[in-house]
């Protein structure tokens, strides 16, 4: 955040170093401070509004991806059970689900998936052959019809986030009401400096440095928030929660093939 206002408010800082010095040697340029008041809290406002809508959307980005974590899990925790005996049934369900995760991510951040480069939407075609590995568990009789379409839902939701994560991308905030925000708030730290110098003297320089800097500064915490799936470091760690995924779910297939001890008598 900072490297990216720090240009904005220098520039104020020595565009109030001028009007001091033009105003104190020159000509008097103060004007009254009552309209900064009235457009200051104004411009509050504002700003509370472009955060919370910014963070709302970082938040439900968030919940999109912890549902999806929730239903790979179900997902192979039934295939696990309910495809008892068909190992590569389950590693290939365990594997395309966590594969699932990561092309969401490439698919949401523009990037190429690997091993899957010349698909047209890599998540949907990963959702098909999971389907595919639940068809071919009740051709084999492993499963019946009624769970097939009960373990299908897991993968519907899924289909389902992925939705959601993509609404979020692709529909951002409105352009007028940021592009009048940013113009209102350079607007508001440029004229500053006429409103304070009569009071303040030089001190309108360390006033307009605070000002501009929180001004600027919560309006570019919401452009940073408001893409929760880039590479950012105010972004989503998609990277360690595909990581997470894929341990999770390969683990829990690895454990399965272990064999655990026998279920005691009367449970």
């Amino acid at each position: 955040m900072f490297r990216e206002i720090i240009g904005r408010v220098l520039f104020c800082v020595v565009w109030s170093a001028a009007i001091v010095a033009f105003d104190k040697h020159v000509y008097d340029v103060n004007i009254s401070s009552l309209l900064h008041a009235l457009v200051g809290s104004a411009l509050g406002l504002l700003l509370v509004f472009r955060t919370n809508s910014s963070y709302d959307r970082f938040w439900e980005g968030r919940k999109l991806w912890g549902g999806m974590v929730n239903e790979t899990r179900n997902l192979v925790r039934q295939c696990v059970v309910h495809l008892d005996g068909q190992r590569d049934l389950q590693v290939k369900m365990a594997k395309l689900a966590a594969d699932f995760a990561l092309a969401t991510m490439h698919h949401l951040r523009g990037t190429p998936m690997p091993g899957l480069e010349g698909a047209q939407h890599a998540p949907l075609a990963l959702s098909v052959q999971m389907t595919e590995v639940l068809k071919e568990g009740s051709r084999r009789g492993t499963i019946s019809d009624i769970l097939l379409v009960s373990i299908e839902a897991n993968i519907q939701l899924l289909v389902d986030y992925l939705g959601g994560c993509e609404r979020i991308r692709k529909t951002p905030l409105p352009f007028a009401y940021v592009v009048h925000l940013r113009r209102a708030l350079v607007l508001y730290c440029f004229t500053l400096p006429f409103a304070l110098v009569d009071a303040y003297g030089w001190a309108t320089v360390f006033d307009t440095l605070i000002v501009s800097y929180i001004f600027f500064g919560i309006e570019e915490i919401g452009v940073e928030i408001e893409g929760p799936f880039g590479h950012d470091d105010n972004d989503l760690p998609l990277e360690d929660i595909c990581a997470g995924i894929r341990h999770n779910l390969l683990t829990l297939v690895e454990v399965e093939r272990a064999a655990p001890d026998p279920m005691p008598e009367g449970l």
